[in-house]
């Protein structure tokens, strides 16, 4: 895989970033953890190799916290409006970068569903939930 330069930005875009690396993969990540810092059924996380987050602005807004239960577990975030941003792990061996955050279309694609026996009792009846473009009336 050849790197490639992705850029993102919070909800509040009061932070941005930019970030020169290679994808190795993309997934869903559906553990008790990934559940409660998303309030959703997975987090969706993009693994990169190991590279050097640009804080294009609002460094100052940036956050980390590193929770210390059972299982190591990472957020990185913004302290305004609390969306999911890029982080190193803490040796630096990987890449973590909140699919989301994105500003562009990733050039991967979901590989994986992680965690699965830990997934929410009520995903896959969401699966097939009817759809809406907006609200549902």
């Amino acid at each position: 895989m050849n790197q490639i330069v992705v850029t993102g930005s919070c909800l509040c875009e009061k932070v941005r970033y930019s970030i020169t690396s290679e994808f190795q993969q993309f997934y869903f990540c559906h553990c008790k953890q990934c559940r409660k810092v998303t309030g959703s059924a997975f987090a969706a996380n993009i693994q990169a190799k190991p590279a050097e987050i640009t804080w294009i602005s609002g460094a100052q807004y940036v956050k980390r916290f590193d929770y210390l239960g059972e299982r190591l577990f990472t957020k990185v975030f913004c302290v305004e409006c609390g969306s999911g941003l890029p982080f190193l792990n803490k040796s630096g061996t990987k890449l973590f970068i909140p699919a989301g955050s994105l500003d562009s279309k990733p050039c991967i694609l979901p590989g994986h569903n992680i965690f699965w026996d830990d997934r929410s009792s009520w995903y896959e009846a969401g699966l097939s939930a009817p759809r809406y473009e907006g609200f549902a009336e």
